[in-house]
């Protein structure tokens, strides 16, 4: 079946482009139910083109980023992710993702805050294609303010620059714009380029000029959008103009569209059949997966997130020096040493409440002159251990250094020291000690008080906002068993606060998040055939 796509004429750089012919190609390909792929054809100026329909009404299916440091073509990635269908992602520099990469739960890149232009640094706000928990999309320029979800700012335009601007502007402000709420995954990239179903090309704005990507050019596309009813767009083309896209996205019923990196990086891939190849390796891809196999990773229990600035922290020696370098994480600026005997450490205490499992992770920013055997020493229950991390690399990210059981005391200790042999400089930014042991969540205290019940009831936590505990009162009308637990916005259980068998009566819980993340939770409470859930909202 073919669909056909009669397009506007447009004239740029005195081409006249003809028609698009688009034909439906799915029956080529084994794709899962919701997934159509398109193929389009023009012969003046010569375009070849495909885009992925996938509708997201249908809960089987979904789209989410994926980024690596260990880089290959698109047809590995795919394959590494167990993915139907992919492009590439958003923007990156040597073997880094420069374009926002956003997990559950987790910012695993950011998009770029600052370019350099006529010798000067400017502030810039770039686009992010967002999917939110509902399953909704939408597409806003976004800044970070720091290196978690809730660091993630929207406005509702970028910053006005015009085309080779001879000043740079101020940095965006919180009070300007608003915490991006509710969302789920998404990537980075720009300029936008539709807004309100209207061509909105902020090429300017994004600062765009100077980066080498061209409005006028013709030459490899990638570009994702969405239409009113939930239907992701996601194309690829091997040559066509910038300043065409808005068009051709709107002519496909998009609502909000946004472009991704195109040129030597463009690449369109289902399992391992090449769309639109190339022999690039990347770090980041927006796939096409199966819901019930998305190997998420999962929500924390625990996350506590160490900065150099954090009284946690210590700096010992003389010879380490704050690096200028952008990309640390928070509002400490990353520390740098030059590689020596190991007697010049930064010192992270993670002053633990509970004995579990963790995950280390660590943030650095990433150099030529970077050590490549950096050490990293933990101390933890069953010893030492030294792990080594290659900080030339995976900049700007969260690194996995390894996984340990720690005492919850105060011998607990991850430390880098500047006894590397292979590079100039070690680098001490963050780290982040992550736990999925519901073990890791402190202070549950019940305590029965006297009354004579008729009814079951939960009642709205208080004090609610909360921080860090809060107390949360229950009545049962007869014995019985009940059960109360806490749940995150994605429906992960993040605390049981009761699951027994108790006489009739009213009860209180104390319960302390002193571990979790601010957000808000939600408290259900099942007896006897009643059921009611409360919102909590914990502010920290």
């Amino acid at each position: 079946m073919k669909r056909f796509l009669v397009l506007l004429l447009f004239v740029f750089s005195s081409l006249n482009a003809q028609s698009i012919t688009w034909t439906d190609i799915t029956s080529n390909y084994t794709l899962p139910s919701g997934v159509k792929v398109f193929k389009g054809v023009r012969s003046s100026p010569q375009l070849t083109a495909y885009y992925f329909d996938v509708d997201l009404n249908n809960p089987k299916i979904a789209i989410r980023p994926y980024v690596t440091g260990s880089l290959a073509t698109l047809p590995e990635l795919v394959k590494r992710f167990g993915a139907y269908a992919a492009v590439n992602g958003g923007y990156f520099s040597g073997t880094s993702a420069v374009s926002a990469v956003i997990y559950p739960s987790e910012v695993k890149a950011q998009n770029v805050a600052v370019l350099s232009r006529n010798s000067q640094s400017y502030p810039v706000m770039r686009s992010f294609f967002g999917i939110k928990q509902d399953r909704s999309m939408a597409v806003d320029w976004i800044y970070h303010f720091g290196g978690t979800i809730q660091d993630i700012y929207k406005y509702q335009a970028p910053i006005a620059y015009s085309n080779n601007d001879p000043s740079p502007k101020a940095a965006p402000q919180k009070s300007s714009g608003s915490q991006y709420s509710n969302l789920l995954v998404g990537i980075g990239g720009g300029p936008t380029l539709v807004k309100n179903s209207q061509s909105r090309l902020t090429y300017n704005e994004e600062i765009f000029w100077g980066s080498g990507v061209e409005l006028s050019d013709l030459r490899p596309r990638t570009a994702v959008g969405y239409t009113a009813n939930k239907h992701a767009i996601i194309f690829a083309c091997d040559q066509l103009q910038l300043q065409e896209m808005p068009e051709i996205f709107i002519s496909l019923g998009c609502v909000e569209a946004m472009n991704l990196d195109g040129g030597g990086s463009t690449q369109m891939s289902i399992g391992d059949q090449s769309l639109i190849s190339s022999s690039r390796d990347l770090p980041a891809i927006l796939a096409i997966v199966n819901a019930d196999s998305l190997n998420l990773p999962k929500t924390p229990v625990f996350e506590k997130i160490i900065d150099t600035g954090d009284k946690e922290a210590e700096i010992i020696g003389s010879n380490w020096i704050t690096s200028a370098n952008s990309g640390y994480y928070g509002s400490t600026p990353s520390r740098i040493c030059g590689i020596g005997d190991g007697s010049s450490i930064a010192q992270f205490r993670p002053n633990l409440t509970k004995q579990a499992e963790y995950e280390v992770y660590a943030w650095w920013v990433a150099s030529d002159n970077r050590a490549k055997d950096t050490p990293f020493i933990i101390h933890h229950k069953n010893g030492t251990d030294t792990v080594r991390m290659n900080q030339a690399v995976n900049g700007s990210v969260w690194n996995l250094v390894g996984k340990f059981t720690f005492k919850a005391d105060t011998t607990d200790r991850i430390i880098i020291t500047n006894g590397a042999k292979n590079g100039n400089y070690v680098v001490a930014d963050a780290v982040k000690i992550v736990s999925y042991d519901p073990a890791t969540i402190t202070g549950i205290d019940e305590k029965p008080y006297a009354s004579i019940v008729k009814e079951y009831s939960l009642s709205q936590n208080y004090p609610n906002p909360f921080n860090p505990s809060t107390t949360i009162s229950y009545s049962l009308a007869k014995e019985g068993k009940v059960t109360i637990k806490v749940y995150d916005v994605l429906g992960h259980e993040v605390s049981e606060l009761a699951n027994e068998v108790k006489s009739a009566g009213s009860y209180q819980l104390t319960f302390s998040a002193a571990d979790l993340p601010s957000g808000i939770y939600f408290c259900k409470m099942i007896s006897g055939g009643f059921s009611d859930t409360k919102k909590l909202i914990l502010i920290k």
